[in-house]
């Protein structure tokens, strides 16, 4: 009596195969039909066909090993720094020396110091994948960015990139020029334009036609720039205006900024809550992740430049209180990324990083309402 059973699910499995046979025949075909072509072609031509192929290969396993391998990343890095340390706001004098101009001593500015360092992270201790030629091709012309592979560090490094975008201009419009009536710092003018580059410029493009300086090139320069600048502010030849006003305006825009986020993470959230199977969560996830990343250093930067206003307005603990909701978001990193429903069985990860992001973004709030007082 069992054997209706038996035969019945033995169909099943039949076609299962026969279906699974099928398909790995399509993915197949064209490398099979490359293959016979390859083999029926003079030795000249396998020989270029060959070694085109092994460059391509090559280049691939490059672009995977990059992809995948995110060197010096550590969330307490700003701790390297020490700013605790230093006592001394950004651009006040430290030494007057002989009276002359040259022997003077200021105080270094700590934002410069975090945003140079967070852009060589991006494009020299590690490759900008955003404008590498195999991920500008994608997956057979799909965008990684539409795909679960390969793309968190990619969304990652644009995050960070993000925040040092809004952070050199913020460098340049108002804490380096004295109440925004001043000359704009050259240095500081032109870190400004060339962060604000596109991300994806490779060595050659279509529009225009022709050879182009490669995105990383122009973020390298913007790290020249901040580095002189601060070295002219420690001699006391450029200016960092460290006043409350400065201060607020400064967290007003990034409490603005990662506000924008939290509104693409409710997006993605509501409306493409396919559990572990959306291919987006994972970038719109790490690009959140690489702005707290960015942003945590550079407010742990704001409080050693801004360090008298701080004081001047007991500020010390709610900076606390926000560095360490900065910590608790940091400490979110999930092996594959969620997006599930809020009532679903699974969790939902971009829920989770907006619910820090807002933590963040309140204590933010908090502390421009003070200074506005």
């Amino acid at each position: 009596m069992l054997d209706p059973i038996v035969n019945f699910f033995t169909w099943i499995f039949q076609l299962i195969g026969r279906a699974i046979g099928f398909v790995i025949g399509i993915l197949l075909w064209p490398f099979m039909w490359a293959g016979r072509w390859y083999v029926q072609r003079g030795w000249i031509l396998k020989a270029v066909v060959g070694a085109g192929l092994v460059v391509l290969v090559a280049l691939y396993g490059y672009f995977v090993y990059v992809t995948q391998v995110w060197t010096n990343f550590n969330p307490n890095y700003i701790d390297a720094y020490a700013f605790e340390k230093r006592n001394i706001s950004a651009g006040e004098q430290v030494n007057a020396g002989s009276g002359t101009d040259t022997s003077r001593t200021c105080g270094r500015s700590a934002i410069a110091d975090v945003t140079a360092d967070l852009i060589n992270y991006n494009v020299n201790e590690n490759p900008w994948i955003s404008s590498m030629i195999l991920y500008k091709l994608g997956l057979f012309g799909v965008d990684w960015d539409h795909t679960p592979w390969l793309d968190n560090k990619a969304s990652f490094q644009r995050g960070i990139n993000q925040a040092v975008r809004r952070t050199t201009t913020e460098l340049a419009d108002n804490l380096g020029r004295v109440r925004t009536t001043s000359q704009i710092d050259n240095d500081l003018q032109d870190a400004r334009g060339n962060m604000q580059f596109d991300e994806e410029t490779w060595y050659f493009g279509l529009q225009p036609f022709g050879p182009k300086t490669p995105t990383p090139s122009y973020y390298r320069d913007a790290i020249t720039k901040l580095r002189s600048f601060n070295t002219r502010l420690e001699a006391c030849q450029a200016v960092f205006d460290a006043r409350s006003d400065n201060l607020k305006i400064y967290l007003d825009r990034i409490a603005s900024d990662i506000g924008s986020t939290t509104a693409l993470l409710k997006d993605r959230a509501e409306n493409y809550n396919y559990g572990f199977f959306d291919p987006r969560a994972d970038d719109r996830f790490w690009f959140a992740y690489g702005q707290l990343y960015a942003y945590y250093g550079l407010m742990k930067a704001a409080e050693a430049d801004f360090e008298d206003v701080i004081k001047q307005r007991n500020l010390t603990s709610l900076w606390q209180t926000m560095d360490a909701q900065f910590v608790s978001a940091l400490r979110l990193q999930p092996w594959i990324i969620a997006n599930s429903s809020e009532a679903g069985l699974f969790a939902s990860h971009l829920t989770a990083m907006g619910f820090y992001i807002l933590r963040v973004r309140s204590n933010m709030v908090e502390i421009s309402n003070v200074l506005a007082q």
